[in-house]
């Protein structure tokens, strides 16, 4: 199965198509449809621009993808990370600011939303003091990494926010290219995919495959895919982090990395999805920037 990206930039929308063929036997099973809109790395701050983020401009960015997801009545929205960023010169409390107002504009979405934690939402803030302006619809307050079910589909979400020893972010306390998922998170993701019999899809914020500068990966994803490989559960992961739109095939599960809201100037430069999921098949519906793909 090869895959065929037709790259084109529009200055409304576009539409992308990803069709999964071959789901494992043990989850082809009458799932119904379901749908929800994807957004990543929108790094919102009250600050002047560097290089190609345009931070300030993800307010305004949010705001026209939430119209879409309320007009479209998707059945829930999910931000894969770096939902937040900081001034060049840090401050707690105006990036607390920052996050409170850009959530505020996240909330304005009618249905459940959720959260993958990236490394730039730890930037002058503990994972407590985020989590606690944010919401995860259903799940508690302390969870940085849960799962919860829509329809007949299980979807779970993973922290890769963890230093070497298992320590987690706090207040810019890592480096952003060694992200981590402890033992203990590996754990909990074996028995909540042994628990479901669902149809399963990941949420990550931090790529879990090894790519080519080698620094945008988890440093143990191989431990992590083998968890995902062995349920025979998962079918696609989302993840965000590299800004760039990438698909990668590694045995039988579907990696889909996502562009940065954050990128470039201008409502035209946009980047949002919405993902439909049905029986045999995901389909990816992008918006403004991202791109037409297609199985062939």
């Amino acid at each position: 199965m090869t895959w065929k990206i037709n790259r084109r930039v529009f200055l409304k929308s576009s539409t992308a198509a990803l069709t999964l063929a071959a789901l494992p036997a043990c989850v082809r099973q009458g799932s119904g449809k379901i749908r929800f809109g994807l957004v990543s790395d929108s790094h919102y701050a009250d600050r002047e621009a560097s290089g190609i983020r345009f931070y300030r401009e993800s307010a305004d960015k949010m705001k026209a993808c939430v119209e879409v997801m309320n007009r479209e009545k998707v059945d829930f929205m999910i931000h894969l990370g770096d939902f937040k960023d900081q001034d060049p010169e840090p401050d707690e409390q105006r990036t607390l600011q920052y996050l409170k107002d850009f959530e505020g504009i996240y909330a304005r979405f009618e249905g459940p939303r959720y959260h993958v934690l990236g490394n730039h939402d730890m930037d002058s803030l503990s994972k407590a003091q985020f989590q606690s302006k944010v919401e995860n619809t259903g799940i508690d307050k302390g969870k940085t990494y849960y799962s919860f079910d829509q329809g007949n589909y299980h979807f779970v979400v993973l922290d890769g926010c963890f230093n070497p020893d298992g320590s987690p972010y706090d207040h810019d306390n890592f480096k952003w290219d060694d992200a981590n998922v402890p033992k203990e998170q590996l754990d909990w993701l074996k028995e909540d995919l042994r628990t479901t019999e669902k149809q399963t899809i990941v949420f990550v914020h931090q790529m879990l495959e090894d790519i080519e500068n080698g620094r945008h990966h988890i440093k143990n994803f191989a431990q992590v895919r083998a968890v995902l490989e062995e349920s025979g559960k998962v079918t696609a992961v989302f993840q965000g982090h590299k800004h760039e739109e990438r698909h990668k095939r590694i045995h039988d599960i579907h990696y889909y990395t996502m562009l940065g809201m954050v990128d470039y100037s201008g409502p035209e430069n946009n980047s949002f999805a919405i993902v439909t999921l049905e029986e045999e098949s995901i389909t990816l519906e992008g918006y403004f920037r991202v791109s037409d793909l297609e199985i062939a």
